[in-house]
């Protein structure tokens, strides 16, 4: 069974995550959607919220390829939650050049923990390429309209976040 894990803060979840999602689950049997507990960040969204969030846009998603997806949050390093999860792949989503940097220097160190476990870059969509759960949060806070960036169910929450 391939097994994958795309991790991430996703607050909030995004079309940019989505579409990653839907992309990966046609290459795996399983994905794990790893939702990072990253108490430095101050997330907008409790993990509960993310959580029911992804399995809540993911549904639709596990129908359309036919792979179960499921939400896992995580405290350690990833790659003891890929271990934890039965992956054997990492997922990481690429928007710009800027954050292949990043995430190379992410893959070398994974690699020295453990080069059994291989990372796979989805390059994002170009419709997607621009959006980040950072300045979402930014737009919709100052009351600007995010539902080109999240669905509507993401809206709302939004929204009711910023009332």
């Amino acid at each position: 069974m391939r097994i994958a894990l795309y991790p991430g803060t996703f607050d909030p979840i995004t079309l940019g995550h989505i579409d990653i999602i839907r992309r990966a689950a046609m290459l795996v049997d399983r994905l794990v959607i790893g939702v990072a507990i990253n108490r430095d960040k101050g997330p907008l969204f409790s993990l509960e919220e993310r959580v029911a969030m992804i399995e809540a846009e993911c549904v639709g998603l596990s129908k359309l390829t036919g792979t179960e997806i499921v939400a896992h949050p995580f405290e350690n390093l990833l790659i003891h939650c890929a271990h934890d999860v039965g992956a054997q792949i990492i997922i990481r989503g690429l928007r710009a050049v800027a954050d292949f940097e990043y995430e190379f220097q992410m893959v070398g160190m994974n690699r020295a923990l453990d080069n059994s476990v291989e990372t796979v870059f989805l390059m994002a969509d170009a419709g997607h390429q621009a959006i980040a759960s950072k300045l979402v949060k930014e737009i919709a806070r100052l009351g600007g309209d995010v539902s080109k960036f999240v669905t509507p169910p993401v809206k709302m929450a939004l929204a009711a976040k910023f009332g």
